[in-house]
């Protein structure tokens, strides 16, 4: 009953929200704003083409990471999740929201209505008790958590809400994520609302979380990801340079390394992450590191001089963040 009255909303409903027309317009030039730590703003004649996808650089290195690991997958969700994606347009169009954010839930559940997580967030926006109830949903006899629906309606007031307080769509995925309270703090301390200047204040997962979205929307907004082949991005002279997949934005043709002893059981991987550095090129630059910090020894890990600051800073976490994902492996 629940799936047919999801395909009622669609079918029926969908076409009627579409038809104002002051209200698509609205969102689309929201879509010009907010997003401005992630793209470069220009201007477009094309209504459905509010903006240009040139990528902040610092964004790229986890994209193509995350395309190969998820880009077929979400290829194929274009075509199966298209019905969920007509009824959560809708709803955010409405609310004034960029359609964008239909995202969140992609990374959040999959768009799974019965996801429940460890915190007892439920749903396909991944809703915890304490919001469902003051949004006006039921828990019981019938979760509205699970309700597509319901749920997104009750997401699109959050979101809106995070909106107004931040004024960045990648804090308000961060906020949705990690909560209010952390990225304020972070804000407080780095003096900024530059997601990409408080990010290593967060913590990991939130600040993985807003990179899954912004590889999940350049996935599935970009005209076949520019075929899994390049990357637009904008230089800090807001140059546009194409920068070619496999190369990425290069450590390699930089001359400022520095070097720093460690020891105990990192991986490139994770340093690579942390550090938004394409992980082959930093294994280039380190071979065997792993191996040999994985028999106990110290490696004199060779780094981009503007990184190594970032490196001191998080040490531990990174150390913390290699030794969770050995132990995932070895599971």
């Amino acid at each position: 009953m629940r799936i047919l009255l999801l395909f009622i909303c669609l079918y029926i409903f969908v076409p009627i929200f579409a038809q104002d027309k002051k209200v698509v317009a609205d969102s689309l030039q929201l879509q010009r704003v907010g997003f401005s730590s992630l793209f470069k703003i220009t201007s477009t004649e094309d209504p459905n083409k509010p903006f240009q996808f040139q990528l902040n650089p610092k964004a790229i290195s986890f994209i193509q990471s995350y395309m190969d690991k998820q880009g077929p997958e979400l290829m194929r969700m274009k075509t199966w999740a298209k019905p969920y994606f007509n009824l959560y347009d809708a709803i955010l169009i409405s609310n004034g929201i960029p359609v964008q954010l239909k995202y969140l839930s992609v990374i959040e559940s999959h768009l799974s209505s019965n996801l429940i997580s460890w915190a007892g967030a439920v749903g396909p926006w991944q809703i915890m008790p304490d919001e469902a109830t003051r949004l006006g949903l039921k828990l019981t006899p019938n979760d509205e958590r699970t309700d597509y629906y319901k749920s997104t309606q009750a997401a699109a007031t959050i979101l809106k809400e995070l909106y107004k307080e931040f004024g960045d769509w990648l804090l308000v995925v961060a906020a949705y994520n990690g909560g209010a309270g952390r990225v304020r703090q972070a804000i407080k301390k780095k003096g900024t609302k530059d997601f990409w200047e408080l990010q290593y204040e967060l913590p990991l997962e939130t600040r993985n979380h807003v990179k899954k979205f912004i590889a999940t929307h350049y996935v599935m907004e970009e005209e076949n990801a520019r075929a899994f082949d390049k990357t637009t991005a904008f230089d800090e002279r807001g140059k546009l340079d194409a920068i070619d997949k496999t190369k990425g934005p290069s450590i390699l043709l930089q001359t400022n390394y520095a070097e720093v002893s460690v020891s105990g059981r990192f991986r490139i991987a994770v340093i690579a992450q942390y550090l938004n550095i394409i992980e082959k090129e930093l294994s280039l630059l380190n071979p065997k590191f792993d191996n040999i910090v994985g028999t106990g020894k110290t490696y004199v890990l060779k780094l981009p001089k503007d990184r190594l600051e970032i490196f001191e800073a998080h040490k531990n976490d990174i150390l913390q963040a290699s030794l969770q994902s050995l132990y995932s492996i070895k599971e």
